[in-house]
């Protein structure tokens, strides 16, 4: 017990670099005063900042249903979790700069490629240390509820599965086709979405005081 610690801090303060990370993304969002002669356009030629906010929300969105489902089911962290957790953080929390990297340079036939790739190994490191905190989990299966079943914990070894895969995956894509694996991020992070979907009803607020 001296080595394991109560969830509701970690996760507290989880959820607060996911909200500051989700946050910050939006301030990326904006037209240059140069454009305001015709603000119409201006709106459509930020375009690259619009797919670059979506697939940075929804990516940071389905690793905090992830990350809520996993910790929905634990009693306890230890040492190896909780410095999991804030390896996950750190991924999480550095996206924001590598989407407006992806915003400004998407145009420059120089950059974008160079762009897409960073952006694509950032979101790969992203899915990694969500699924290495899972497994980290279930090397000490005493962290959880002692209700859990091996039918959920399955469930949640799908959920957490690192999304490594698809984008390491889509990066390679990006060598011979930047601006077509940008879109396709957008897709690996509904993908990632709605796996988290199928938590059988875990994903309700946890009420364990």
């Amino acid at each position: 017990m001296a080595r394991r610690w109560a969830t509701g801090r970690t996760e507290a303060f989880s959820d607060g670099v996911f909200a500051i990370a989700i946050t910050l993304l939006v301030l990326d969002l904006r037209v240059p005063s140069d454009e305001f002669h015709d603000l119409t356009a201006g709106i459509l030629h930020q375009w690259p900042a619009y797919l670059g906010y979506a697939t940075s929300f929804i990516t940071i969105g389905g690793i905090w249903l992830s990350h809520h489902s996993i910790f929905a089911r634990l009693r306890y962290v230890n040492a190896q979790v909780m410095r999991l957790n804030l390896a996950l953080l750190l991924t999480v929390s550095f996206l924001p700069y590598p989407t407006r990297l992806v915003a400004e340079a998407i145009r420059d036939a120089d950059a974008e490629r160079t762009a897409v790739i960073f952006y694509g190994l950032a979101l790969s490191a992203v899915s990694l240390t969500i699924g290495a905190l899972w497994a980290a989990v279930l090397r000490d299966r005493e962290l959880l509820e002692r209700d859990v079943s091996e039918q959920e914990i399955n469930a949640v070894t799908r959920i957490a599965a690192p999304n490594v895969g698809l984008h390491l995956g889509v990066t390679a894509l990006a060598i011979f086709a930047p601006r077509a694996a940008a879109f396709f991020y957008l897709v690996v992070a509904f993908i990632s979405v709605f796996r988290a979907r199928g938590d059988d009803g875990r994903l309700a607020v946890d009420e364990r005081g």
